[in-house]
Parts: C-alpha cells; sequence; structure tokens
C-alpha cells in the first residue's frame, strides 16, 4: 500500500529534496523543524510543519522521542530520516517499528551491523569482500605497535564507532604511534561514546569509491554504479563524479558486485552505499564501510542512471518490489556535484552564518541545483553549513566539467560568505582535469587552492 503521510525528520535542502518526492508519489509531507527552523523552505513546502524543540541538535533534531511524537501526533504512517542526525540510529528505526511507522530506511538491524567498523569488517571479510591489512581492537599501544610493525608503516587508527572522519589518524612512524592512540581513543570516546580503536595500512595514492545498492523487501538487491568521492579535506567529500572513469574497469566491476554480494547478505532494504578505497598504485580495493541511508552526493547517481532514489526509497518502505533487475540497469554519460557550503576557504574555512542578500543560481541543460536557500533566508549558526549541491551532467566527463566550470562562474551568492570561489579554482585545475588526484591530493593543493579562491 502506498505510504499516505511522511515525517521528514530532518532539514535543509535533503529535507526538501523528501518533501517533493513525497508529492512527486501522491503523499503528504509533514515536517519536522527545530524554533530556528520554523521560517524555512521546507516549512513553506511541506504539508504541514511541527515543532520538535529549540535550536541545538540535541534539543530537536537529535530526538529519538520528539521526532516519533511528531510522527503520531500527525498521522503519519512513515519517517524519513534523510542523511546526518539520526539517519543511522538504530534506535529510531527501533522506536518507529514499535509504534508502527514505516522507518524509510533499512532494518534495524543491518544498520547495526554495519555501523561498528570492526563488525562490518569483519562480515565484509567472511563474505568475500576485500579488506585493507589490518586488525581487530587494539588495546594498548604496544599491540597496536606489533600490528603496524606486522602491516608495514604508515598505518591509519580508526574508530571502530567512528563516521564523519572523526576518530582517523594517520601515523608516520612508530615514535607517534602511542600519542596518537590516546589522542584518537579521546575523540572517538567524546564523539561515539566509545573508544575502540583498529589499526590498517594505510594507501597514499588511493580513490574513495563508493557503490550505490538498492535493496526491497522481497530479497533484490541491485547496484545502480559507483561514485568517485576522493577529492576531500579533513575527511569530508567536496566534490563527488560517477561513474568513477579513473579507476580499472576490472575492479570496478569487482566492487559493484562485492556491494551487491555484502548487501544481500544483510538482506538489505532501502537505499545504501558500500564504499572501498581503491589503490591507483597496485589497482587493488578494499572495504571501507557502508553507509545506511541516502547519501548527500546521491543525485550523481541518479543523473547518470535515470533513477529517483528518494522515491525508491519511499516505495521499498511502502513494501514495494524493485521495478526493474540489474540486467535492466543502462548508466548515461557523466555527473559531477560540488557542495557549496557558507564558509570562508580562504580564511581556513571560517564559518558564515548570516542573511543572504542575493541569490542567483545558474540552470540550463543538465544543472541541477538541490538547496534549501534564497534570498532573504538566514543561514543559522547551529547546523552543518551546507547551501546547495550543484550538480551537472553530460554525455562525458569533458562535457560534464565543462558545464561544471559555467555553472559555477553563474552562481551568485551575497551576504555571507561561500565556498564557491574556492570550487572554482578546484575544478579548474589541471590535475583535476586531468584526474591526478588522490583522497590527499586536496589537503596537498589547499593552500594553492584557497589562495586562487581569494583573488
Amino acid at each position: 500500500m502506498p505510504l499516505a503521510r511522511v515525517l521528514v525528520a530532518n532539514r535543509g535542502e535533503i529535507a526538501v529534496r523528501v518533501i517533493r518526492a513525497c508529492h512527486a508519489l501522491g503523499a503528504e509531507a509533514v515536517v519536522a523543524v527545530s524554533e530556528a527552523d520554523r521560517d524555512s523552505l521546507p516549512a513553506r513546502l511541506a504539508d504541514r510543519a511541527v515543532c520538535i524543540g529549540p535550536p541545538p541538535p540535541g534539543q530537536s533534531y537529535l530526538r529519538v522521542e520528539a521526532l516519533v511524537a511528531a510522527a503520531l501526533g500527525t498521522g503519519c504512517d512513515a519517517l524519513h530520516p534523510g542523511y546526518g542526525f539520526l539517519a543511522e540510529s538504530p534506535a529510531l528505526a527501533v522506536a518507529c517499528a514499535e509504534h508502527g511507522v514505516a522507518f524509510v530506511g533499512p532494518r534495524a538491524e543491518s544498520i547495526r551491523q554495519m555501523g561498528h567498523k570492526l563488525a562490518a569488517r569483519a562480515l565484509a571479510a567472511e563474505h568475500g569482500v576485500p579488506t585493507a591489512p589490518g586488525s581487530t581492537r587494539v588495546r594498548s599501544a604496544s599491540e597496536a605497535a606489533a600490528v603496524a610493525q606486522e602491516i608495514g608503516f604508515p598505518v591509519i587508527v580508526k574508530a571502530a564507532a567512528g563516521g564523519g572522519g572523526r576518530g582517523i589518524k594517520v601515523v608516520e612512524d612508530a615514535a607517534a604511534l602511542g600519542g596518537v592512540l590516546e589522542i584518537a581513543a579521546a575523540e572517538a570516546r567524546a564523539a561515539f561514546g566509545d573508544d575502540a580503536l583498529y589499526l590498517e595500512r594505510y594507501v597514499a595514492r588511493a580513490r574513495h569509491v563508493e557503490v550505490q545498492v538498492l535493496g526491497d523487501r522481497h530479497g533484490q538487491v541491485i547496484h545502480l554504479g559507483e561514485r568517485d568521492c576522493s577529492l576531500q579535506r579533513r575527511y569530508q567529500k567536496i566534490v563527488e563524479e560517477g561513474p568513477a572513469t579513473f579507476v580499472a574497469p576490472a575492479a570496478r566491476d569487482a566492487m559493484r558486485a562485492a556491494a551487491v554480494r555484502l548487501a544481500a547478505a544483510i538482506g538489505y532494504e532501502s537505499a545504501g552505499t558500500v564504499e572501498f578505497l581503491y589503490d591507483q598504485d597496485t589497482r587493488a580495493y578494499y572495504f571501507l564501510e557502508m553507509n545506511t541511508r541516502i547519501q548527500v552526493e546521491h543525485p550523481v547517481t541518479e543523473m547518470i542512471s535515470g533513477t529517483d532514489l528518494v522515491q525508491a526509497q519511499l516505495r521499498i518502505a511502502a513494501g514495494e518490489p524493485l521495478p526493474y533487475a540489474q540486467a535492466d540497469l543502462r548508466l548515461a554519460g557523466h555527473a559531477v556535484e560540488c557542495r557549496i557550503t557558507a564558509e570562508s576557504a580562504a580564511h581556513g574555512f571560517r564559518p558564515s552564518p548570516g542573511t543572504i542578500t542575493r541569490w542567483d543560481p545558474p540552470g540550463g541543460p543538465g544543472v541541477r541545483v538541490d538547496t534549501h536557500c534564497y534570498a532573504g533566508y538566514t543561514v543559522p549558526p547551529y547546523y552543518d553549513s551546507l547551501l546547495a549541491k550543484l550538480i551537472v551532467h553530460g554525455a562525458d566527463r569533458a562535457e560534464a566539467l565543462a558545464r561544471l566550470r559555467a555553472a559555477l562562474a553563474g552562481f551568485l551568492i551575497e551576504g555571507i560568505d561561500t565556498t564557491i570561489p574556492f570550487l572554482r579554482a578546484l575544478v579548474s585545475d589541471p590535475a583535476f582535469v586531468a584526474g591526478q588526484v588522490s583522497t590527499r591530493w586536496v589537503e596537498e593543493r589547499l593552500a594553492a587552492l584557497a589562495g586562487g579562491a581569494a583573488q
């Protein structure tokens, strides 16, 4: 039975995205808002807005009980968590199930299985998905040193309960290992309430590749290609593109198959991504993690596959089977996404909340802008600084990049600082255009790129 009314348990551009998908399927959308978002674009577009608390996320968007109460109080039969906040919270999925509200996402057990990095790593290995040489949990500096000597420096220290780049540290030699472990453990404990750490071999010339999967409640799992998310700053993605044209075709095919195999093994339902690290020197690939939610960069896949992933999530949550099999998948052209944030790259990516006095986004063939902003909107200081996602599509990568440069040149925002000047410099850099990048490239070029953005 189709969903009739959906609580959108998020804010910003993803809330707008979910509201529009609900309306496209004939469902009503109720948006949960904090006091800071009462007059936001999602509140204006939804059929109804319900306030769930004060601006700080811990008092509003991160309260399971408030979100479930909002869904029940407004007669919603489903809840879509978007990304971030509680999107990967087993507690929210369980609470929805206990109260008869469909959770637009995977089962709580799938979230748990993939939410702990060591458990996910073990599960991947069990099902024949390659994992980087590394360890189980390390409980002391001496234990970590023994592992590091065995797999070879440099190593990367990771938080088992980690996410968002927190609790991740690269260690070049044994002398620094003990101190890094203390810092990483403290960071992980503060962020996740869990200080468990493990080690992996560090891949210097790596690409970050994620495979988009869809699974339904009838046992079918398919992939919709992959995205190259190698351009990152502090492990946060900046630019994403698909398909991953600079990955060896054999490795790309293997990653797609591995992603489907792993998702099927856990009976995965909804949209998700299986993420890999690709070694450009050896052409080997290694499992990183699985994100059990819709991704910020999902429009890249939508542009090359012609599939609306948010509508697919809603249909799956309603119990519908996937309308196509893997053999029906057709990927066309190339797509690139830039994340535009309220930050000043020229000043160390300093946040820039405030009122937007001019908002003039680009348009034209193959250009899409996902946003919640408009002239007169005040960017609050409480949340992530994402303003918009600029997505372009072309017949090939060259055409897509040409459209991206033109779109960035024509994207005019005034009243606050944004990362548009930085992105203009980045996507015009010869190394990026030639595909000669890695997950370290932005950090290595940051001073030059930020300097170019300031001119």
